[in-house]
């Protein structure tokens, strides 16, 4: 059925607009055969091709998107753009040798139709399909992929990258699916899987795969000669000693080398000369679009070719623009083709009687402003009811859940039955019906009346879907290398000098070689791993101890001491916490749904479980403390204003505490804002309000007439007295000081506390993780966010002087950050001289608290281009117009400090650019590379928990209560401290910490020797990273279940577990026996087990002795307090199976007892 006017494929169609462009497009499709859709920019693209889809299944539609970077740029695409252009060009290159029934649409962008392409040709020739049952060697598969782009690595995590293990072969060859594991049987393909970059686990099996290339070129011998050949001609027999030319004629694929593909290929093509016969239709105003391109590509040329005698190194010489782009020549003879259809917004005129018309026009809005009186889904039900008398009705949300709130609040006041479809072609001629659809704005036509969600309610919108990123990757970032700095638990502080295989009775154990003061050295088991812990901070200095010295224990002993006393302390904080008792708070139904709706995003999955645990908290009964960790820019403000709004309605006071006035300042006025047409009071108290105005403020706060007060740690001070608070909520935590945290700690008594920050500092992390906060992580981003494009590398004039003027072009602003004030009139002059006509506004720390304000407000009101600054603008800072981030010296700022400055940017629908600069001259510390390195790898959205996990690896947790900081970490090193901690708050709990007799000593590991290899192969685990993370990870295992898991995915991973593997995995059982029963030694030989208590000590040595008098003589206790059982072991591989069942009769005995 037909929703729009019959349209002929006319040079211009009228009454485009957003929601109809998917139908004008199939319906041309059908008629006129293959279509090239050509949209404004990539946003434009993703709507229409999910519009395409929600039409139709009977469509095929590829997407073409363009490089995300800028013409003449240093860096290449980002893999994924690149995997999706390989995968549709090689698609289309077997399309036109095939006959091709369906209709048939590439969508793509002005930017993509302008780059010209490698023909199509070299697609075809250049695809690998793989089957299951196939005959292959894994020689010609790592040929063929290497030949081809890609990377070999040990482990495969990103695309183009792969992987030979045993018979085991790992690809990621697109982006749009998992990676691929084949499993090999000699020369032949058993089985191919996907499986999971992150975890490493298979899931699914699938018949064949297509490997294609990663790149849109090959580097083989024959195009670096070509390369070779075409850069010399181009640029002379100078361009010889170029970096890029030595790179490429050593077969290298750079950075940036894209840039030259006209030199890796014998010509370049435009999209419409490889495709002629295909119908081009282009987006409303794809004209502008296009000129605009046009002269950027243009400027940038020339600024290369400016700055080309300036360069010293790195010279970037640029090929003509004709070359990569097509050129205005091209496009006017292109445009004079019958076979092009340009789309319009407004409705045909009579000067264009030839040409189409949808017969579409915008429909109607029902969603007024936030304070009116009026129902929109009563006035949109109106409207339908008399819709539907003519045409059918089409109600669209992005969600089934916006979908089903939209149904049950319309469907209310509707008489007619909605049904439910899957796609538009299912709809009848008359009735209501609804679908899931990304349109955000409704039309009508003669034929049909679409009403979006968006039409209703006002501006909203759902989050895209996509896979959060796990933590597997920092993991392996802070494993443990060759002299890092390690506790062992009974030995105190050493240095890993590295993993040793050990040989004895013709047997391979692998241990790590720790050296200590003195040049004592100590070889520990792997399966025993677990005792060691990293001391902690990079870079840091510690005496070693020495081994079997008293130095150790003592500091140990002193340290445990003091940390008992801590988690008795927290234990009371949070005891007092559960058994005060607050008043409970609930939300005040109809208020609270109207206070709601005026926050203009959806809601992500993450912000509303928040939201629900805030509202529990204050509806329990108890005076609680929750820590809100969400990533920058994720909603945690939302969530404090709603619980800010259901703590004044029940008549309490809000605080809300701030580090800086700037952040005050805004928080001031959103609050205002949102607050507005309530009862309610909201004022701002920091540096920057004045006295009188202050006096009323604290005033208000005492009398109770000020309800929410939202300020800076100057309402922390002494003669800031409230007169019934309830709530205390705290933004940008990390940034607090010790003293203004032991003021705030005497502020919660019996109210309610609310934390809220997106990278917390150790020590709360610390807290919330050993349990004695609560937490909840808001990871899901929010509406229509992009992540943040990530660059690292040093100053290039040229791509800042583009950063600077795209975010000026497209009506934005640049942040520009320094590490120090003195840098700032350096940076000054450099930016100016790169664009003097932009507006540079400057701030930092030492500005007066008037003079900052100022800066700040004409920055957030658009009166600058660029705002100069140290990182003080790092603290929750919102100006959504902020899209470009340069930040120069970014090798002198923390892991965390970098993420929040990149999260100032992007907080709008707009694609934000970070570039993090650093200084060509300076060669770059280790630690200093791998924090750039981990910001430039986790460009996902939500990664802030895991950095602020990393970054307690790094920094220590500190001290939880008081302002001792760091100094018990740096005795014992971080993770052996937290590992104290948690089992002193653990022990606390269970009210046994007071009596030393009764605690519980869990840091201790049993030692077990059976006589048999106990090591992964080099050759079965060849990365030594890797090796060691699964040890860690071996070692730290608790359940046989877990044990069975690890099993699974080695077997996955690397193939046949080798025994020596399986023996590892057979010892981690036997220990968290021997540790149920307080085994602290097993030893095996040819004649039976020798087993020593910890302390000679056996929970019950009644039930002991029976068991021993049972076994009739094959089991003796000797006087040495060891139990001897006598069996028969002289066959290796029998003796952990046999030690199993001995250990399970043992621990049924404690069973038995309870």
């Amino acid at each position: 059925m037909n929703l729009i006017n019959k349209i002929a494929a006319s040079k211009q169609i009228f009454g485009c607009l957003d929601a109809v462009i998917p139908l004008v497009i199939n319906q041309l499709a059908n008629e006129t055969g293959p279509i090239i859709f050509i949209a404004r920019d990539d946003a434009r693209m993703s709507r229409i091709e999910a519009g395409l889809h929600r039409f139709s299944d009977q469509i095929e539609c590829l997407s073409l998107p363009a490089w995300d970077c800028l013409p003449y740029d240093r860096v290449s695409p980002h893999s994924t753009i690149t995997a999706k252009r390989i995968q549709t060009l090689s698609h289309l290159s077997m399309l036109i040798q095939t006959d091709h029934q369906k209709p048939f649409i590439v969508l793509t962008t002005v930017n993509g139709w302008l780059q010209k392409l490698p023909p199509l040709s070299f697609f075809t020739s250049s695809c690998l399909r793989l089957r299951a049952g196939q005959s292959i060697t894994q020689d010609e598969i790592a040929s063929f992929l290497t030949r081809n782009g890609f990377r070999r690595a040990q482990t495969v995590r990103e695309y183009g990258e792969f992987s030979i293990r045993g018979g085991i072969v790992d690809i990621y060859p697109h982006t749009d699916a998992l990676p691929v594991r084949l499993d090999f049987f000699g020369d032949e393909i058993e089985s191919i899987k996907l499986f999971d970059s992150l975890s490493q686990r298979s899931e699914t099996q699938i018949q064949h795969v297509d490997i294609r290339p990663a790149h849109e070129f090959l580097l083989d011998d024959e195009t670096i000669t070509h390369f070779r050949q075409g850069y010399l001609k181009k640029f002379g027999g100078r361009s010889a000693r170029d970096q890029l030319y030595e790179s490429v004629s050593a077969g290298q694929v750079v950075s940036g080398l894209e840039h030259w593909l006209g030199l890796l290929h014998d010509h370049l093509l435009p999209l419409h000369e490889q495709l002629p016969g295909w119908r081009y239709v282009f987006d409303v105003e794809a004209e502008a679009v296009w000129q605009a391109r046009l002269d950027q590509i243009a400027d940038f040329y020339d600024a290369r070719c400016a700055t080309l005698a300036d360069q010293q190194e790195q010279v970037y010489r640029p090929l003509p623009p004709e070359t990569m782009y097509v050129s205005e020549v091209e496009i006017r003879q292109f445009t004079q083709q019958d076979n092009l259809s340009f789309l319009a917004g407004f409705s045909r005129s009579e000067a264009y009687p030839k040409d189409s018309d949808t017969g579409a026009s915008l429909g109607p809005t029902f969603g007024a402003d936030a304070a009116s009186q009026t129902s929109p889904s009563l006035a949109a039900a109106h409207f339908i009811e008399q819709a539907i008398k003519t045409r059918p009705v089409i109600l669209t949300a992005e969600t089934s859940v916006a979908l089903k709130r939209t149904l049950e609040l319309i469907g209310a006041h509707l008489a007619e039955e909605i049904r439910m479809i899957d796609r538009l072609e299912q709809i009848e001629a008359s009735g209501c019906f609804a679908l899931i659809s990304n349109v955000e704005s409704g039309f009508e036509s003669p034929y049909a009346c679409l009403v979006t969600e968006q039409d209703v309610f006002g501006t909203r919108s759902a989050r895209p879907q996509g896979r959060r990123r796990a933590d597997n990757f920092l993991r392996e970032v802070s494993s443990l290398e060759t002299s890092d700095l390690v506790v062992h638990v009974e030995h105190g502080i050493g240095r890993y000098e590295g993993l040793e295989t050990i040989r004895s009775d013709g047997t391979e154990h692998d241990c790590l070689h720790l050296s200590y003061a003195g040049g004592d050295r100590l070889y520990l088991p792997v399966e025993n791993i677990e005792l060691l812990s990293r001391y902690g901070q990079e870079g840091s200095e510690a005496s070693l101890d020495k081994l079997g010295g008293a130095g150790w224990q003592a500091r140990k002993a002193r340290i445990k001491g003091r940390i008992r006393e801590m988690a008795d302390q927290l234990i009371k904080v949070a005891a007092k916490r559960e058994i005060v008792s607050a008043e409970s708070l609930h939300a005040p139904e109809g208020l609270f749904g109207e206070f709601c709706a005026r926050f203009s995003h959806a809601e992500t999955d993450d912000q509303l479980d928040a939201i629900s645990d805030v509202l529990d908290d204050l509806s329990s009964g108890r005076a609680t403390d929750r820590l809100i960790c969400g990533d920058v820019g994720f909603g945690k403000t939302e969530v404090a204003l709603r619980a800010a709004f259901v703590a004044t309605m029940a008549g309490y006071q809000v605080a809300l505490v701030t580090p800086t006035t700037l952040l005050a300042r805004q928080h001031g006025h959103l609050f205002e804002e949102r607050f507005k047409g309530f009862p309610i009071t909201v004022d701002t108290l920091s540096r920057m309000t004045k006295p009188k105005q202050a006096a009323t403020i604290k005033s208000g706060l005492k009398d109770g007439s000020v309800q929410m007060v939202v300020g800076t740690h100057a309402l922390l001070a002494q003669t800031i007295e409230f007169n019934n608070l309830g709530l205390l909520i705290i933004d940008e935590e990390q940034n607090f000081g010790v003293a203004q945290k032991e003021r705030l700690k005497e502020l919660r008594g019996d109210i309610h506390v609310l934390t809220l920050s997106a990278t917390p500092i150790p020590r709360t992390l610390q807290l919330a993780l050993s349990g004695v906060r609560n937490m909840s992580i808001i990871a899901t981003p929010p509406v229509d966010r992009l992540a943040v494009r990530t660059f690292v590398g040093s100053w290039d004039g040229v791509v800042l002087k583009e950063a600077l003027l795209r975010e000026k072009f497209r009506g934005g602003q640049t942040f520009v950050v320094c590490p120090r004030i003195a840098d700032l009139n350096r940076i000054y002059d450099r930016v100016i001289a790169l664009v003097p006509d932009l507006k540079v506004l400057t701030a930092h720390g030492k500005m007066s608290a008037t003079e900052l304000d100022q800066t700040m407000t004409d920055f957030g009101e658009g009166a600058a281009d660029v705002l100069l600054s140290t990182n003080i603008i790092e603290s929750g800072i919102d100006i959504p117009t902020a899209n470009t981030l340069i930040v120069h010296r970014s090798d002198m700022f923390g892991l965390a400090q970098l993420y929040q400055l990149r999260g100032r940017v992007g907080r709008s629908k707009e694609r934000a650019y970070a570039y993090l600069t650093t200084d060509p001259q300076l060669l770059l510390t280790s630690q200093a590379r791998r924090r750039l390195e981990v910001m430039q790898t986790l460009d996902k959205l939500g990664a802030g928990f895991s950095l602020a996990s990393y970054d307690m690896d790094i920094r220590g947790a500190g001290n939880l209560l008081g302002d001792e900081q760091s100094g018990h970490v740096k005795e014992v090193g971080i993770e052996l401290y937290q590992d104290m901690l948690k089992q002193a708050v653990d022990a606390a709990r269970l009210e046994r910490a007071n009596s030393e007799d009764e605690q519980t000593d869990t840091s201790w590991s049993p030692q077990i020797t059976l006589g048999t290899s106990v090591m992964i192969p080099e050759d079965y685990v060849c990365d030594l990273s890797v090796r060691l993370s699964l040890y860690r990870r071996i070692g730290g295992l608790s359940v046989s279940d877990d044990v069975s898991l690890m099993a699974t995915e080695l077997e996955d991973r690397f193939g046949v577990i080798p025994d020596s593997v399986t023996n590892l995995l057979d010892i981690v059982v036997l220990k968290q026996y021997c540790k149920k029963c307080n085994i602290q030694k097993l030893d095996a030989g040819d004649k039976g087990f020798a087993l020593s208590f910890k302390d000679n000590h056996f929970a019950r040595p009644d039930q002991l002795i029976g068991w021993i008098a049972g076994k009739g003589g094959s089991v003796q206790l000797r006087a040495d307090h060891k139990l001897i059982i006598k069996t028969n072991l002289v066959t290796k591989t029998h003796r952990a199976e046999k030690a199993r069942e001995y250990l399970q009769q043992i621990a049924n005995l404690l069973v038995e007892a309870a």
